[in-house]
């Protein structure tokens, strides 16, 4: 696994090398200290993660992830930051950002990126309050009785409930928690683009979720129904 580190801090860009690399959980391939340089550096070498700060001079991480996905939306970037604002990780999570994580327990990180590599999504526990907390207010607003995504107070996870879903919504669902575009889900079930977005559409409209992030999340942290279309 190839990994660069786009941090605006050196030593958290050399504490991350070290850990890494000594771990032989990855090779850091290049480090940045700005977003702008981040974007020209990963032009010329994509590694398999970019693992990037939000708050950096000249460009954000936001700005500078924004503009990777657009020249390759196969990046897979996972933001690492001591910042947990809504508006943060909802642009995150909107731009198609595989994680996002608080600087609060760097043994985390390792984990967090094999579980990138292997398609899932990866939030920290702060991160997935938030987003829960957020998901309750939208139902709430709405006047939904019961929400389809709740709090775990356990793992501080979403838990999807499979009553709201159908069962070809449901396998759906778990096709995009395996990581899957909307062109690999057209072509594993023979329908046009289209067809799957407006499908996706409609299960965010009755799960209250504001993206497909959210509803990979739910589905994964409910276990996965295995269930087939």
């Amino acid at each position: 696994m190839t990994v660069a580190v786009v941090d605006d801090d050196p030593i958290v860009c050399s504490s991350l090398t070290t850990i890494l690399e000594a771990t032989k959980t990855a090779a850091v391939v290049w480090t940045a200290q700005d977003g702008q340089t981040a974007v020209a550096k990963y032009a010329k070498h994509s590694p398999d993660i970019l693992l990037i700060d939000v708050q950096m001079p000249i460009m954000d991480g936001l700005q500078a992830a924004r503009l990777i996905i657009e020249q390759q939306p196969e990046a897979r970037i996972l933001f690492l930051t001591t910042f947990a604002d809504q508006a943060y990780i909802d642009d995150a999570l909107a731009l198609g950002a595989r994680g996002y994580l608080i600087k609060q327990d760097i043994s985390s990180v390792a984990p967090a990126l094999h579980a990138v590599m292997s398609g899932q999504i990866v939030l920290g526990a702060e991160v997935l309050e938030r987003i829960t907390a957020k998901s309750q207010a939208h139902a709430d607003s709405k006047g939904v009785a019961s929400s389809s995504a709740y709090a775990n107070p356990e793992s501080n996870a979403y838990t999807l409930l499979p009553g709201e879903l159908d069962a070809r919504e449901l396998a759906l669902s778990a096709l995009v928690a395996q990581g899957l575009d909307n062109r690999d889900i057209a072509g594993h079930l023979h329908l046009s683009e289209g067809t799957i977005r407006n499908k996706i559409t409609r299960i965010l409209d009755k799960t209250g979720f504001t993206n497909r992030t959210q509803l990979a999340i739910a589905y994964i942290h409910a276990g996965g129904q295995n269930t087939d279309l």
